[in-house]
C-alpha cells in the first residue's frame, strides 16, 4: 500500500490532477455545456439580487440606482396583500402535496404489479401524456369547455342529473378544489418515474420466499416493498416540500380570476403583477429573495427532522 508524501512539493498534484483532466478530457468536454449553461442562466443572473436593496430605476440602471438598505424589505412585509399570497402559496402547495404524495406512491405500486408488459407501457404513457399539454391548453379546456357555467360538460351532467349548476372557477372553494384535481390529473403520472425506477431494484427473491412462506400480495407490499423504497420516498418529500413556498406562475394565472384573486394570487402571481405589471422590479426582486431564504430554511429544517427519525436525509 502507498501513502501520499505530505512533504512533495505541490506542483506534482497540481500535475497530477492536470493529468487526470487530460485523460478524462472528453467527458469533461460533454460536460462543459452543462456548465456554461448553468453559469450563464443561473450563476451570472445572481447580480440582479442587488436590486432588492435598491430603488431601481430602469433608466439608471444596476450600477447608478440608488441603494436603500432593507427598506424594499420593510416595504414588503409590511404589505397586506403579500401575505394573502404567501398564505395562498402554502395552502395550495400543502393541499397538492397531500393529494398528489400518497396518490403517485399508490400508483406506482399499482403499475409495478401489472404483468403484461405492453399494456404496462401503454398504462404508463397515458399517464405521463398529461405532464407534457401546456397549462394554457389545461386552462383553455377547463374554462371554455369543461367548468363554464354556459354549456359546460361537467355542468351539463349536473343539470341532467337534477342538480343546479355551480361556478366551479368562480367560487372560491370551488377553484382550489379544480386547481389540485387539474394539478393531480396533470403531475400524479409523471411523479411516478422515480418510485418505478426504485421499485425495479428490489431483488425478486424476496417476493419469492415471502410467496413460499404464505404471504398474500398485500402483505409482501407491506413487508417488502415499502420499507425497501422508504429512503426514495423521505428524499421525495423532502424535496416536496422545500417547495412549499414555491409554486408555478402558469396555474394560478390562467386559472384564476378578480372573482377569486383572495385564494388564487399566490407569490409567483404577486411578483408578476408587481415587476411586469406595475414595474416594480425592487420589491419583486426582494419578494423572490425572501421566498428562496425560506425554501433553503424549510429544506435544512426538513432534512434535520429526517435524519432525527433515523433517515439518511439529503444534505
Amino acid at each position: 500500500m502507498t501513502y501520499k508524501n505530505s512533504s512533495a512539493p505541490a506542483g506534482i498534484y497540481k500535475k497530477t490532477m492536470a493529468a487526470k483532466i487530460w485523460r478524462y478530457k472528453w467527458l469533461y468536454l460533454m460536460l462543459a455545456p452543462v456548465m456554461l449553461y448553468f453559469l450563464v442562466f443561473k450563476y451570472a443572473p445572481m447580480y440582479g439580487i442587488v436590486m432588492a436593496f435598491q430603488k431601481y430605476n430602469p433608466f439608471k440602471g444596476i450600477f447608478k440606482s440608488p441603494f436603500v438598505g432593507t427598506e424594499v424589505f420593510r416595504k414588503v412585509l409590511s404589505n397586506h396583500n403579500f401575505w394573502i399570497s404567501v398564505k395562498n402559496t402554502i395552502v395550495l402547495n400543502l393541499l397538492v402535496l397531500v393529494v398528489n404524495f400518497p396518490l403517485t406512491i399508490i400508483i406506482s405500486l399499482m403499475l409495478n404489479e401489472i404483468r403484461h408488459l405492453r399494456f404496462k407501457k401503454l398504462t404508463q404513457s397515458v399517464l405521463y401524456l398529461p405532464h407534457f399539454v401546456s397549462w394554457v391548453v389545461v386552462a383553455g379546456i377547463a374554462r371554455a369547455t369543461l367548468f363554464t357555467t354556459n354549456g359546460g360538460t361537467v355542468n351539463m351532467l349536473i343539470e341532467s342529473l337534477g342538480g343546479t349548476p355551480k361556478s366551479f372557477l368562480g367560487d372560491a372553494g370551488w377553484w382550489t378544489v379544480m386547481y389540485v384535481i387539474m394539478n393531480t390529473w396533470k403531475e400524479v403520472g409523471w411523479g411516478t418515474i422515480i418510485y418505478l425506477a426504485a421499485l425495479t431494484g428490489i431483488d425478486e427473491s424476496l417476493y419469492e420466499a415471502a410467496y413460499l412462506d404464505g404471504a398474500t400480495k398485500m402483505q409482501r407490499i407491506v413487508y417488502i416493498t415499502l420499507p425497501l423504497i422508504k429512503s426514495t420516498v423521505v428524499t421525495m418529500l423532502i424535496l416536496q416540500v422545500s417547495r412549499v413556498m414555491s409554486i408555478g406562475l402558469d396555474a394560478p394565472l390562467l386559472l384564476g380570476n378578480d372573482s377569486v384573486i383572495n385564494v388564487s394570487e399566490v407569490i409567483a402571481t404577486y411578483v408578476y403583477r408587481l415587476g411586469i405589471v406595475r414595474n416594480d422590479y425592487s420589491q419583486a426582486t426582494a419578494i423572490g429573495l425572501f421566498q428562496s431564504v425560506v425554501n433553503i430554511l424549510i429544506l435544512v429544517l426538513a432534512d434535520r427532522f429526517a435524519k432525527l427519525i433515523g433517515e439518511e436525509g439529503i444534505i
